[in-house]
């Protein structure tokens, strides 16, 4: 007669994979324990700067990631599981859960943050006895697929595209049928507080985008029936739907952001196009955009926290400050430049920049108001509800002339920018970009702004 196996509980940590489709990760834990907690931790609001931390989200990315946890929070529930949501640090939350439960493996999604890599290594190293477990689900490629290592990335996105693009993305995984049961009792006091919060009456009720991954799929599918993948090249540097209609763009990245959806759902769905309806040079852009996503994921593994460095990958620091009357009126929209302060006020009532805008906002930022690259970026993390690190830090790197640019900076003629993308003001008139114009201060630089 065999002893009895020793029954294994594990911890899913969800982090940027607010999904059951396509998680590989999730698919592991499944397969390897008897019993699974997962969790997902909030980083409580804190009194001081790290960059390398995440900021204290605007409401509208507060509301976001609340309606993606209710809705993943649902499909585990249909599946016999349960969410477990922290208002706290993972380094608080994880230790405390190991310590309850007798936690022998821990698994998640590979992160590109250094603020999550360096509480994974802290775990690790503090849980000797504990298996950690990470896998790529963020990415299109699985870093083994790789040509190269990533302390050998290519220094520029073009050498690293022709590497890539001819490599068959992996088919998503499918939806699982079960999981492992969960290691949580059913009635929890935490439960209620969490879903109470993602409910609060502040909310709005018509938002720009709905979190989650089921309004992911359907935005998703929408889109490709509407046959505007075939004219994405043309339309793609709209600035937004009142004057380039509604599917000007994918807008598919605030679901990448969080992993509602996974890249490689994309992709699938993309190929069901081209096989189809067409594949022409517009359904292509939507996946050479997708891998300029994906070099900023692998850049930000290799750089880590040199992706939030004043000099970037740079040996001379650039020639810009910080001034904090000009910071707060580019925040607010209040420049002498209009089609820049029609993009600050969309993204303060949206959340949602298109990505001409991003790209006008921060040549603006860095070369106009002469300003470190650092401080939009980390506003930008605060107030986008697409918000990924990666894809942030790693544009305004670019367009500050300390990233992956091999051409250097790359400064945008604001004037010449409006009139080939709104000839006729209709994007300015509409966010009021005329409205409260005055004069820059030009304080010396002082502290991050309160």
């Amino acid at each position: 007669m065999e002893p009895d196996r020793i029954k294994k509980t594990g911890l899913f940590w969800f982090s940027n994979d607010l999904r059951i489709d396509d998680n590989p990760a999730l698919r592991k834990a499944a397969d390897e324990v008897d019993k699974l907690i997962c969790v997902y931790c909030i980083r409580p609001k804190s009194t001081f700067s790290d960059q390398q931390a995440p900021t204290e989200l605007s409401a509208i990315r507060e509301q976001f990631l609340f309606d993606s946890l209710v809705d993943l929070e649902k499909t585990l529930a249909a599946l016999g599981q349960q969410l477990l949501v922290e208002f706290k640090s993972a380094a608080d939350c994880i230790p405390e859960i190991i310590t309850q439960h007798n936690i022998s493996s821990i698994y998640r999604s590979r992160n590109a943050g250094e603020y999550e890599r360096k509480i994974w290594d802290t775990l690790r190293n503090r849980y000797a006895m504990i298996e950690f477990n990470q896998v790529d689900s963020h990415t299109l490629f699985d870093r083994s697929e790789l040509p190269f290592t990533i302390d050998n990335l290519p220094g520029s996105f073009s050498k690293f595209r022709r590497r890539v693009e001819d490599i068959a993305v992996q088919a998503p995984l499918e939806k699982p049928t079960q999981l492992p049961a969960s290691g949580l009792s059913s009635q929890q006091d935490w439960q209620a507080n969490w879903i109470a919060h993602a409910s609060s009456p502040q909310r709005n009720n018509d938002p720009l985008f709905k979190g989650g991954a089921r309004a992911a799929m359907q935005h998703v599918q929408r889109y490709f029936k509407s046959n505007s993948a075939s004219t994405y090249k043309e339309t793609r540097n709209g600035l937004d739907e009142h004057c380039n209609g509604a599917n000007f763009a994918t807008r598919f990245s605030p679901w990448l952001s969080n992993g509602s959806i996974s890249a490689r759902q994309i992709i699938r769905e993309l190929h069901q196009y081209e096989s189809e309806i067409e594949a022409n040079e517009s359904t292509y852009w939507i996946y050479f955009e997708l891998l300029w996503r994906e070099y900023f994921q692998w850049y930000a593994h290799c750089h880590k926290a040199n992706l939030f460095k004043f000099n970037g990958l740079k040996n001379c620091n650039p020639t810009t400050s910080f001034y904090p009357e000009r910071f707060q009126k580019w925040c607010q929209g209040n420049t002498p430049y209009p089609i820049i302060n029609a993009c600050m006020k969309q993204l303060i009532a949206t959340g949602y920049m298109s990505n001409r805008g991003r790209q006008l906002v921060a040549s603006c930022f860095v070369h106009e108001l002469n300003l470190d690259w650092r401080y939009g970026a980390a506003y930008m993390e605060q107030q986008l509800v697409d918000y990924d690190v990666a894809s942030n830090w790693g544009n305004w790197q670019y367009l500050a002339g300390v990233g992956a640019d091999p051409r250097g900076h790359r400064r945008f003629d604001l004037d010449k920018q409006t009139k080939i993308y709104d000839p006729e003001g209709a994007f300015i008139k509409h966010w009021d970009g005329h409205q409260h114009l005055e004069q820059l201060d030009s304080r010396d630089a002082v502290d991050w702004p309160i």
